[in-house]
Parts: C-alpha cells; structure tokens; sequence
C-alpha cells in the first residue's frame, strides 16, 4: 500500500518527494524472497536482508535503493497489533495506473499519519500536505472516520487547527 509524498501525489496537491513509502504486511519467510525479488527488479539495486529481518523483528522500515535510478524505496512493515494499521490496511483505496492496481493508504489515514509524523518532527511539509489533502480530498474524507481517530491518535488538537487554518483560506 503506496503512502507519503507518492500518496499526496493522489489525494492531495501534486508536490515533490524524494522516495516511496510502501506499507507491507511481511511474513518471516518471505524475507528472502522478497529481498531477491526487489534484487532482480533493479538488477543493481541495494538491499539488507539483515535489515529486513531487524524491520519485521521491530515492525519498522527497510529501503531498498535502485542502483540505476537512485530512487528509494522505504517498505513500512504493518505493524500486526496496532489497531490503526489494521484500519488503514482494510481501508486502502485501489487506483488503476498504467493498466496495474495498486493500493493507496485513504485520503483519511494519509491526514492521520501526516498528523502523526508532525507531531513526532514539528516538519511544516506534514501540515503543508495535509492542507493540500483537506482542499482537494476535503468533501470526500469520512470527517466521522478522521475525528475518531484522531483523538485515538492524540492529535485532534493539530487536526482542529488544520481543518480551522483550512476554512480561513
């Protein structure tokens, strides 16, 4: 499931990103798999099979790097017992790009992590995002939905002075 910058790109106001964020559900087993198939994607790519099994092990991210582009990509292993992981995985939203399906974290979920991850780095590109979000997604998002979680969340107080900065505009 395709989140950050690349999902702003789909929710939000277009706007450049430096990587993928990548939201996977990673089993132990398929660790190697997939570091051989991400190996042969980018033929001269770069990845950490040890790194991998550190990011199942703590439910973290990895990156994988391709070697001819230089483009990275971080894969978010799905934190299992988080309640709010398991919610934005049943509530991802397919989009049709070049003839593949590909999952998107909802419009909902990206202003919750972006609210989040500002919390966390005080980084105005999150609040930036999520302004472009609420002016191009606003009348669509599920505002019961994004309420609930984010006073869950603990940061209905940043969602309230977005949603107020917003309707200022």
């Amino acid at each position: 499931m395709v989140t950050g910058g690349m999902a702003v790109l789909i929710w939000g106001r277009p706007r450049f990103t430096a990587d993928i964020d990548i939201v996977i559900e990673l089993q132990s087993e398929k660790i190697d798999d997939l570091g051989k198939a991400l190996l042969e994607l980018g033929r001269a790519g770069y990845v950490d099979k040890e790194a991998m099994r550190q990011a199942f092990k703590r439910q973290d991210e990895f990156n994988f790097i391709d070697g001819e582009t230089g483009v990275k990509i971080d894969f978010w292993v799905l934190k299992e017992k988080d309640p709010f992981d398991i919610s934005r995985l049943k509530k991802k939203v397919a989009r049709i790009i070049s003839g593949e399906r590909v999952f998107f974290t909802s419009p909902e979920d990206l202003i919750l992590i972006k609210l989040r991850w500002y919390k966390e780095t005080q980084s105005s590109r999150h609040l930036e995002d999520i302004e472009s979000i609420l002016k191009i997604s606003g009348k669509k998002l599920d505002k019961q939905y994004l309420r609930q979680w984010a006073k869950k969340l603990k940061v209905s107080e940043i969602l309230s002075k977005a949603v107020r900065q917003r309707e200022e505009i």
